[in-house]
């Protein structure tokens, strides 16, 4: 029998920005220790941005080393800010009012040049509280700026099933996961319930229902009907589309990319 390993990580430390592939990742109380720790909102009501609205957030690259978040972008240059100095700010993401720490005038005026609208930089700060749905939680999870979890993973084969369906392939990235599996059947994730990676427990809580954002090129930010157009066929489940599914983790500790993965229920 194929023995089920955790293949890739990921962590993309602006929401909606360019992420990285990872060879190994610590997890924090909010998931993957930089994941969606920064966000772009609008300027003036402080409500968040994403590709939804504004693709071209899409050819945004981001680095994170230590306490500095360098963003930068082809042709327009880049810009370095530093974590945990900026002034408290309250923002709204997917309405929910959390607090955050504004990262300046510098990375707003960067942004707001690039994207073409007024936007803030925030990341999130001391005062950050966001608990996740607990129609879903059993042991108090909370989250940084995701869209509602603290991680989200999906299998190879699911993938590879998905590709096989289309004239053109797509690359795992577009839909934005932490965690990659291989080694199980098409959508085996589906059905799991509880994982251990590398003595850590996670709790597979809920499938993640896909928005526009995989059919956005991310190398080009062009918007397209694929693969949307496809898993429409076969993934759907009355009014949303599913693809992937959303993970809490039991507590802390170390992830390394190839690692095996149990599954425990």
């Amino acid at each position: 029998m194929t023995d089920v390993l955790l293949s890739a990580l990921y962590r993309y430390p602006v929401k909606s920005c360019r992420g990285a592939r990872l060879d190994a990742a610590m997890l924090d109380r909010y998931g993957i220790a930089g994941d969606r720790h920064w966000m772009l909102v609008e300027a003036a009501s402080g409500r968040f941005v994403t590709q939804r609205q504004h693709a071209r957030m899409a050819l945004v690259d981001t680095q994170w080393h230590g306490d500095t978040l360098g963003l930068s972008a082809a042709g327009a240059g880049g810009i370095e800010v530093t974590s945990g100095i900026g002034e408290p700010r309250t923002v709204e993401v997917w309405g929910e009012v959390v607090q955050a720490l504004d990262a300046g005038d510098e990375a707003a005026a960067w942004l707001s040049e690039y994207l073409g609208l007024a936007v803030r930089l925030v990341e999130c700060g001391p005062a950050h509280r966001r608990p996740v749905d607990p129609a879903y939680d059993r042991i108090g999870a909370e989250t940084g700026f995701s869209d509602g979890f603290p991680l989200l993973l999906i299998s190879e084969a699911s993938l590879e099933d998905l590709n096989s369906r289309m004239e053109r392939p797509v690359e795992m990235i577009r839909f934005r996961p932490n965690l990659v599996i291989s080694g199980c059947a098409p959508f085996a994730e589906d059905g799991w319930k509880r994982l251990r990676i590398g003595g850590i427990e996670l709790h597979v809580v809920k499938p993640c229902s896909r928005c526009p954002i995989p059919t956005i090129d991310p190398a080009t930010a062009a918007r397209g009907r694929e693969p949307m157009a496809t898993l429409l066929k076969y993934r759907r489940e009355g009014q949303k589309t599913y693809f992937g599914q959303n993970l809490i983790h039991a507590g802390p500790g170390e992830l390394q990319a190839g690692m095996r993965v149990e599954v425990l229920e």
